[in-house]
């Protein structure tokens, strides 16, 4: 069995609807569900505001590839074209396997170029880990610590303003 810490943002369309796509496509999986936050766009200021989240998922059996092909699936779903030449381009939903653990609670660590684990970024992107400590307060990314202790360093830091908590939002589904 593994869990694993998801990213899901965008900010194209109706990003609510996006998100809790995702959510619903991920199904029994996912043990809980954090607040939306908005965010500004990375590398590229120009693009309209994101919405954010983390999911925290669990599935006996699944692998850590199993969770970037959900990743992947959940962003097909919702229409997700991506342009190799705009890493960082507006986008209707975007799923980052963030981190993963084995049932025993060892973290995965992997420096494969096709799911690189913990994320690389991950440790410098509040939109990530805000919203990833409101959801766990224990929360550790391998290799770096504690997510509660990420928030202070300089780089988190100074992305921290622009991080807006929306608890008018909601995921669950409104049916």
């Amino acid at each position: 069995m593994t869990s694993a810490v998801l990213s899901i943002g965008g900010n194209l369309g109706d990003r609510l609807t996006h998100l809790r796509a995702a959510v619903a496509l991920l199904g029994d999986s996912v043990t809980a569900v954090s607040g939306i936050y908005q965010t500004p766009p990375w590398g590229d200021s120009a693009q309209p505001p994101y919405l954010n989240a983390v999911v925290l998922v669990k599935d006996p059996g699944a692998t850590p590839r199993d969770w970037l092909d959900r990743a992947h699936a959940c962003e097909t779903a919702e229409g997700r074209v991506r342009d190799p030449g705009r890493r960082f381009g507006p986008r209707t939903l975007d799923v980052d396997v963030i981190a993963v653990r084995r049932d025993d609670g060892t973290p995965v660590v992997d420096d494969d170029p096709v799911l690189t684990l913990p994320h690389p970024r991950a440790h410098l992107r509040a939109f990530v880990l805000v919203p990833w400590l409101a959801v766990d307060p224990e929360a550790e990314l391998p290799g770096h610590g504690p997510v509660a202790a990420l928030l202070d360093t300089p780089e988190v830091a100074a992305d921290l303003a622009g991080v807006t908590a929306r608890p008018e939002l909601s995921l669950e589904s409104m049916e």
